[in-house]
């Protein structure tokens, strides 16, 4: 058995990108970026107004105010799209749009609200500093300049920003494709009638949609029965399809788990079998190198569904953020103030399920009921996990302790 931070090292040494591919702009959502965006071009494109207003020569309105506004002639008006050739001189302004191309000889821009329009003049309110309300060309980036860093998860706001640099597509690293084999003879498929000692099956449901909470919908989907050639015949197939492959159940000591035994026949190296968690201590890692030397990666959870959601989040997730090429793998921590009691037995780092709030200016962390290995309601409740060290045996209420948000999609 093995420690938590050494488990995860192991898997995040042993996974890696599968490959890069291009994508055109509307399909890159969720995807992660492969290298890094330049401008081609200098950002803003041009100097242009940044309001609806009227572009002046700022000695034009040094002593204006309320009281004595100036007063300019108006000598045309310049909407976005426009390629201006007007030159203002002395005493003379020109109506500006939003997004408009500015004249050379424009220094600044005062706004409508602060103008009145009568016949072919213009009276204006305030004084305004040069390029006042002037959007600068380069302002933002200089052409070849670094926009999105390779490594970044492509968001609505990032395609935004790869259409206003115009990309019309962009590199993007590979998502894996995953097998999950769920063994169990107690198995029955929800919405069927329930035989006497059956149960219905949760697990592939619920890791199917961690998956899709990830982006990863290139997914085969089993369930066997605790039959070894069927579980050898699907892990068979799995390895040879696959770059991920999830088992839940089967991993344990009883008469019928079988699947250790299965993957080493199959060339999987077994680099560990259990972890100083709890829930979740019965955890497999393997993995196996195909004709093209890419390492795949082999989980083996344990059939509770809260363990199988716990090792999901805490092993298989981050080993999947690192495939997508993801930067950062550290979830959010922080610390809150544990609103009861607890206690353990010693031995094992335990990942308590619990309810985040802040009240006044306080955090505050609630246990939630139902903290067993079988009891999804517990962690259908959490939106966080408590970090109960390893060799402590109780958290005292009123005690700050560590936790992590339980976000599932990234």
């Amino acid at each position: 058995m093995i420690p938590y931070d050494e488990a995860l090292s192991i898997i995040l040494a042993n996974s890696s990108p599968i490959g890069i591919k291009s994508l055109g702009l509307a399909k890159t959502t969720g995807y992660v970026l492969a290298k890094d965006i330049l401008t081609k071009h200098n950002i803003p494109f041009f100097d242009n107004s940044s309001v609806d207003g009227f572009g002046i020569r700022t000695s034009d309105l040094v002593n204006s105010s309320p009281e004595s506004p100036a007063k300019l002639r108006l000598i045309g008006t310049i909407q976005a799209g426009d390629l201006p050739s007007i030159r203002l001189l002395p005493g003379t302004t020109i109506k500006i749009l939003t997004g408009a191309k500015i004249p050379d000889s424009v220094e600044a821009i005062v706004m409508k609200e602060y103008a009145k329009e009568s016949g072919s003049y213009v009276y204006l309110y305030k004084v305004a500093d040069k390029w006042e309300n002037i959007r600068r060309e380069g302002e933002e980036f200089r052409m070849g300049s670094r926009v999105i860093s390779q490594g970044t998860l492509i968001t609505p706001p990032v395609i935004g920003l790869l259409a206003t640099l115009g990309y019309n597509k962009c590199s993007v690293y590979l998502k894996p494709k995953v097998s999950i084999i769920v063994t169990g003879s107690e198995l029955v498929k929800p919405g069927k009638k329930l035989p006497k000692g059956k149960i219905y099956e949760s697990n592939s449901y619920a890791l199917v949609s961690a998956f899709n909470e990830l982006g990863i919908y290139d997914l085969n989907v089993v369930t066997v029965k605790d039959d070894k050639k069927l579980i050898k015949k699907h892990l068979k197939k799995a390895l040879r399809s696959s770059d991920v492959i999830v088992t839940v159940g089967g991993i344990s000591v009883g008469d019928y788990d079988f699947v250790k035994n299965i993957v080493s026949s199959l060339g999987v190296k077994t680099l560990f079998t259990k972890v100083a968690i709890k829930p979740a201590k019965p955890n497999y890692f393997g993995t196996i190198t195909d004709k093209k030397r890419f390492k795949k990666l082999v989980f083996g959870l344990p059939g509770n569904p809260v363990s199988a959601l716990i090792s999901f989040q805490q092993l298989i997730k981050p080993a999947i953020l690192k495939i997508m090429g993801t930067k950062s793998l550290i979830p959010f921590k922080t610390k809150a103030v544990l609103t009861e009691t607890l206690s353990k037995k010693p031995g094992r780092l335990e990942f308590v399920r619990g309810v985040l709030e802040q009240k006044n200016d306080d955090l505050l962390v609630q246990p939630t009921k139902g903290q067993g290995s079988h009891m999804l309601s517990g962690i259908a409740n959490a939106n966080c996990l408590i970090y109960f060290p390893k060799e402590q045996k109780s958290l005292a209420k009123g005690e700050k302790v560590n936790i992590e948000l339980l976000d599932w999609n990234k």
